[in-house]
């Protein structure tokens, strides 16, 4: 994998984990409104090629 494309997976992976964290009983959102900005702004740019909108068809989708 190119590096890029390790960085930005990364980061949506820590993207969703913390939005996972965010709807656990007793999480703390001090903590979730500190890191969530932050790691938001660093996420890179996309890798070459990566297209949002390539994929399946989800249910009820248009």
């Amino acid at each position: 994998m190119c590096p890029d494309c390790e960085d930005f997976a990364r980061t949506v992976l820590l993207l969703g984990q913390i939005a996972l964290y965010a709807d656990t009983d007793g999480a703390d959102l001090d903590f979730i409104e500190a890191v969530s900005p932050s790691l938001a702004a660093s996420l890179p740019e996309p890798p070459t090629g990566y297209e949002p909108t390539d994929g399946p068809d989800y249910p009820g989708g248009a």
